[in-house]
């Protein structure tokens, strides 16, 4: 079956009673067991059915299989969000006492998560370099348990080679190599097939494609799908809810055709955005100028539909553009039908002090760009209108 006969149809059934046509909702906390000895079975690790929607139920397994079909896994497990997810991995990979690595460009918030929240629990980490699969070997301790990827990396894009750095990682035992893939997606990258154990996503973004919902998805082995499932998200409460689910489905239908456009309009953005004597510089991995275009081109079938450029003019110059397109919307969040611009080091990023941001060059005249499906002639327009007003740049 190909990908998108894939997105469409895999894992999705036919509701058995009603025959309809589109999944249903299935709003209810709780499930009638039809026997005593179900309700002795519904408490035994790994049951197939439905007891208690906190820890699984209908809306969610629909989605969960679909996912794992598209990122090419054994099984998944959908939650309440991207952070949801990727604390869910973490937290069933690491004890006390444990070490990990990870890169040194990540989402704000998963750098809060690692360096603040995860360090109170006695974990241990170390922050490198990705672009060098060495570093990592470098880093590798007799208590190293999970490898950490972000790729391409939010905000800059920095792309790395999964395969080199998960085949120095398995070279240890027992590691784990993790992949957040949000920003890549299974349209253009399968970690799984690059040698990632586990890949996570946001579904707010380009899965769900509507910035309709805030969910995750941590996708895996069989075993740690289950090991996540319960006790960690049966014990945290991090289940996305049954419309939440349902929202996620719908949104996929379209999702291969979305990401055709979106990656397409972006390719002339960022092109555009070159060229353009009021830019810096433009980091998008489609561009033969960025840093990563090579690996980029080795594990990406395109380059995806984010970007960031450091606009002239400082913070002032890259606050007169946000403040002066019409159709990019200022908010945080991406992947979204509608084009988006944001402000990192205040918005994405606002918990790294700024010199550990300007290390890993996320400035303060950076915004990062998420690139939508309206007519790019519009999307190019409204970005030189705004840029044309920086004055001193």
């Amino acid at each position: 079956m190909k990908f998108n006969t894939k997105v469409i149809h895999e894992g999705q059934g036919v509701d058995p009673v009603t025959l309809a046509h589109v999944s249903p909702i299935y709003q209810t906390s709780t499930y009638i067991l039809p026997d005593y000895a179900a309700a002795v079975e519904a408490n035994k690790p790994g049951d197939p059915g439905f007891h208690y929607s906190r820890t699984k139920h209908p809306s969610e397994y629909e989605l969960s299989c679909k996912l794992a079909a598209l990122e090419l896994t054994e099984a998944a497990v959908s939650c309440a969000s991207g952070l949801g997810a990727i604390s869910l991995a973490s937290m069933n990979l690491l004890s006390s006492g444990d070490h990990f690595i990870f890169g040194d460009v990540v989402y704000g918030c998963t750098h809060t998560l690692f360096t603040k929240v995860l360090p109170k629990f006695g974990v241990e980490h170390t922050i490198v370099d990705m672009k060098d699969p060495e570093a990592v070997r470098q880093a590798l301790r007799p208590n190293t348990k999970m490898v950490y990827i972000e790729t391409p990396s939010n905000p800059t894009l920095k792309c790395v080679d999964i395969r080199a750095i998960a085949d120095i990682a398995h070279s240890q035992e027992g590691i784990t190599v993790v992949t957040d893939n949000t920003f890549a997606t299974p349209f253009n990258t399968n970690p799984a097939e690059l040698g990632s154990d586990v890949v996570v996503h946001s579904l707010t973004k380009y899965l769900c494609g509507h910035g309709t919902v805030v969910a995750g998805v941590v996708c895996g082995t069989k075993e740690f799908v289950q090991s996540c499932r319960a006790p960690y998200l049966q014990t945290l409460g991090s289940t996305i809810d049954p419309f939440a689910a349902w929202l996620v489905m719908q949104g996929l239908k379209t999702f291969a055709v979305r990401m055709e456009r979106h990656c397409e309009n972006a390719m002339k953005v960022a092109e555009f955005l070159e060229g353009h004597p009021k830019v810096e510089r433009v980091y998008y991995p489609g561009l033969a100028s960025h840093p990563s275009h090579e690996i980029a081109k080795k594990q990406m079938r395109s380059f995806g539909a984010m970007m960031s450029a450091d606009i002239k003019g400082g913070m002032e110059g890259a606050a007169t553009l946000m403040d002066n397109v019409r159709i990019f919307g200022l908010a945080t969040s991406l992947g979204t039908v509608d084009s988006l611009i944001q402000h990192s080091p205040v918005m994405s990023h606002a918990g790294m002090t700024p010199e550990a941001r300007h290390a890993v060059e996320i400035y303060d005249n950076q915004v990062r760009i998420s690139v939508g499906l309206e007519d790019v002639e519009d999307l190019i327009e409204d970005l030189d209108q705004a840029l044309s007003l920086i004055r001193h740049a």
